[in-house]
């Protein structure tokens, strides 16, 4: 089959052509903006790329278009279509489908799914759980919105032998509760039915496609319906959130963690012992910090137990997982300057990284917090009120303010001298490179290409 995907350079769309790709398919996609880390491994993988949506693509002549949530039927300012290769897909009725759909069709079917939900910490904790099976030896299939650095790559199919139950071999995948397609406002991880499923966390997010956070919690609870009996919900025992889509109904076994749930840990996040029901049953001790990591690794043990690898087996793995890439990631060292590149722009994932850095590099270090508002939530201001609040373990903190519809040097005001705005990467690497000085941790947060900002600072910084 040739498949032709409509937004390939997404993560979940650029990791679904990774499958296709090592499924025998031929694929080929198109994106706005080609960016790394998904760019340069679809090109690794062989696959050909085009800028843009153009008609012009029809000529491809592909089996199924794979379309992916970046498209819409939107129009520009002069009533041109944004999206011109959709429209002709359209007149022509041609075949497509989405990419979740696809996913759902031609690579979960029979297989064990181990879904991780949750508003932060998905990648991390689908990628740790990813590690535990393979570190025990199930050669797992999986599919991460990122790029493990034990994998090197963000998907595979893994063996199908390797079977944990009945009915399959496990597939390991990050569930997102962002909208499916133009044409199916359903929430991605419904499509995934998996039975094991992870609800890491739940807050108000996506403001663009959901009214408020009861509108999350109705879709989390529809993931909640997809797991069969024998199957497990593993969940944050200090939600109230998750708590609530519990109550709406559950009809398969559940295991909590966190403080007062099934499993827990005591000790620091960099070296803790794992408790269930209150008895010590492993230690984890491992390079990463933070309660959000300690959350993180309770919750793929848990996971990971559910499918019979031992919490002694898990902890082992977990001394030897590497993160993933564009978690908290050195990018280069100049002039006794570190700049870090980070995924975070939720507010409280925003926090949560400023203040693991803090944690790690203790009060004396400068931190200079360099962020963009990209996400749909972030551009419409939502949380906007919540910056200051994020921002408050940061020395210093530089935004960029390009394509906002909202004023952020009034939404930093508080911070006084402390924030800076730009309305260009040039103008926002000016005003960093400028305060830097010999000891400082820039550290960098976005959700996309942040327009190589990390290069052009370490470029800037040179003496």
């Amino acid at each position: 089959m040739h498949i032709h995907i409509l937004g390939i350079c997404g993560t979940f769309m650029g990791g679904l052509a990774a499958l296709a790709r090592e499924a025998g398919h031929r694929v080929t996609g198109c994106d706005a903006g080609v960016y790394p880390p998904m760019s340069d491994q679809l090109r690794g993988l062989g696959i050909e790329l085009i800028e843009g949506f153009s008609a012009e693509q029809l000529e491809l002549k592909p089996d199924m278009f794979v379309i992916g949530n970046v498209v819409s039927r939107a129009r520009t300012a002069a009533g041109e279509p944004k999206f011109p290769l959709m429209e002709a897909i359209l007149d022509a009725g041609l075949p497509y489908t989405s990419g979740p759909q696809w996913l759902a069709e031609h690579v979960l079917q029979g297989r064990h799914v181990m879904a991780v939900a949750g508003t932060h910490g998905k990648t991390t904790t689908t990628a740790m759980l990813t590690w535990i099976l393979e570190h025990a030896g199930l050669s797992p299939g999986f599919l991460v919105g990122g790029v493990p650095l034990n994998f090197g790559v963000s998907a595979r199919l893994g063996s199908a032998t390797h079977r944990v139950a009945s009915v399959g071999a496990p597939f390991i995948i990050e569930a997102d509760e962002y909208d499916t397609a133009f044409f199916d406002k359903r929430s991605k991880f419904v499509h995934y039915r998996p039975r094991t499923a992870v609800l890491n966390n739940l807050e108000f997010d996506h403001a663009d496609i959901f009214d408020d956070l009861a509108a999350i919690e109705r879709q989390f609870h529809h993931l909640v319906r997809t797991v069969p009996g024998t199957g497990q919900v593993v969940y944050n025992a200090e939600e109230a959130s998750l708590r609530r889509v519990l109550a709406q109904g559950c009809w398969s076994g559940t295991a909590s963690f966190g403080h007062g749930g099934d499993w827990s840990a005591e000790g620091d996040a960099s070296n803790f012992a794992v408790l269930l029901k209150g008895e010590q049953i492993a230690q984890v001790e491992w390079a990463l910090t933070g309660i959000h990591n300690q959350m993180n690794a309770l919750a793929a043990i848990a996971a990971a137990s559910h499918v019979g690898v031992s919490p002694v087996q898990a902890a082992a793995a977990l001394a030897r997982f590497q993160n993933v890439k564009r978690r908290m990631e050195v990018r280069g060292t100049v002039g006794g300057v570190t700049v870090y590149d980070d995924f975070a722009h939720h507010p409280t994932a925003i926090r949560t990284t400023v203040d693991g850095l803090r944690r790690k590099l203790g009060a004396e270090a400068r931190i200079l917090a360099v962020f963009e508002p990209r996400s749909n939530t972030m551009k419409l201001g939502a949380m906007k009120a919540q910056l200051p609040w994020s921002l408050a373990s940061a020395d210093l903190a530089f935004c960029h303010t390009a394509g906002l519809g909202w004023d952020a040097t009034e939404a930093l005001a508080e911070m006084g001298d402390k924030a800076q705005v730009a309305g260009d990467i040039g103008s926002l690497v000016a005003q960093v490179a400028t305060v830097a000085r010999p000891g400082d941790h820039i550290l960098c947060m976005s959700n996309g290409g942040f327009g190589d900002v990390h290069t052009k600072l370490l470029a800037a910084l040179q003496p």
